[in-house]
């Protein structure tokens, strides 16, 4: 699980950078009008390794380290010596693909900014929800704790009703895209998850 710690790293020392240089912050933050008028296609990767403040990064890192873990040891479990490249390419995969949705909205907008890993840890956490359905999650800090397929699937409706909504300055469409990402890229992987879910489910 190495690989977890060097990817928190990496977040935690391009965000502090960020939040030390304005300059770093422009170049690396996502504005899809930067990327299809300037071609910074970069943007796409460099967006998910940066954060708005302190309690934004803690607050990733926490999920990513938590749900992280469990991904991990079930893709060490069925890929075996895959496991490193089959992680690193959900967990990348989720930050571009979360970003899709903001890229076709707003490529014309040339205002729009947005920045942060939660379309990567969005995918870790629903392929962790895909592989471990009934584990007990709630939010963080609550002592609440549901089986984590309900979790999720109210957590799509509240994710897809708030991107509808807008108006509180959080990309719900990342958060959505993201888990989408991770459900679809771990069944490709091995589609038979999909008969172990719903076998977990039924107990």
């Amino acid at each position: 699980m190495f690989l977890i710690y060097i990817i928190i790293g990496i977040t935690v020392l391009m965000s502090i950078s960020a939040f030390q240089s304005p300059e770093l912050m422009d170049r690396w933050i996502m504005r899809p009008y930067a990327v299809r008028h300037g071609r910074q296609w970069y943007r796409f990767i460099t967006s998910g390794f940066i954060h708005a403040n302190w309690p934004h990064l803690l607050i990733n890192m926490y999920v990513l380290y938590s749900f992280g873990q469990i991904a991990f040891t079930y893709y060490a479990h069925f890929f075996e010596n895959k496991t490193i490249l089959y992680f690193s390419l959900l967990y990348l995969g989720g930050i571009i693909f979360s970003d899709l949705p903001t890229y076709v909205k707003h490529q014309n907008d040339s205002l729009y900014m947005s920045l942060g890993a939660s379309g990567g840890v969005s995918s870790l956490l629903f392929a962790s929800i895909l592989l471990a359905p009934t584990l007990g999650i709630g939010p963080l800090f609550i002592p609440i704790r549901i089986p984590a397929y309900i979790f999720g699937a109210l957590y799509l409706a509240y994710s897809h009703y708030m991107s509808e909504k807008g108006g509180d300055n959080i990309n719900h469409s990342a958060h959505f895209a993201g888990a989408i990402f991770g459900i679809v890229y771990t069944l490709l992987l091995r589609p038979n998850f999909a008969v172990e879910f719903i076998d977990k489910i039924r107990g």
